[in-house]
Parts: structure tokens; sequence; C-alpha cells
């Protein structure tokens, strides 16, 4: 399965919040340590913060937290909130023998 870079740098970013309980992080260090764009990052941040992942505040004692504890994150909530809705991530080819692909969903 390939992710996109947008998914990418927001499991990094998550992770480094995860590694700093307690505190708030200012967007550029996320960035500079992972070596990330800080615009793109931004708009990374934007939606996990709208999405209600993590707390962003502005100002002088501004920065970025998780909004709740690392264990109650879920990879594959964060993939699917950043990747959209992915009807069929391994697709069956050549087709399956027999009414449907072992991959498919049972109904």
């Amino acid at each position: 399965m390939r992710l996109t870079l947008y998914t990418d740098y927001s499991l990094r970013a998550l992770i480094y919040l995860a590694q700093n309980p307690g505190r708030r992080v200012p967007l550029h260090e996320i960035a500079q340590s992972n070596q990330i764009s800080q615009n793109h990052l931004a708009k990374v941040i934007n939606r996990l913060s709208s999405s209600g992942v993590i707390r962003a505040r502005r100002g002088r004692t501004g920065g970025l937290e998780l909004a709740g504890a690392p264990q109650q994150l879920s990879i594959g909530r964060i993939v699917r909130l950043m990747e959209g809705e992915m009807d069929c991530i391994a697709p069956c080819a050549p087709p399956m023998p027999g009414p449907a692909c072992w991959l498919t969903p049972a109904a």
C-alpha cells in the first residue's frame, strides 16, 4: 500500500507530538526535526486540528499537542482521515475464480 506524503507527514507529526507529552510543540520544530516544509506541514496540521486529533493554539504560549492520549489514536483512523475513502486498496487482478475476490469485504 502506498500512502501520500500528506498521510506520511501527519503520522510523523503525531509521532513527534506523542514523544513530547505535556508540552506544546511549535510547528517549526516538527518541520525541522522531520525535514518537512513548514507550509506543507501547516496544511496537515490544519486537517488534524479541525478533525479533533490535535489541539493547535496560537500566540506566544501556543503550539501543538495531542487532543487525547496516544493510546487512543488509531493508525487506521488517521490514514482514512488523510487519504479519504479507499474502496479497493489491493485490487484482485487477474480476477480470482469464483463469485468474489477473497479481499472483498463480506456482506
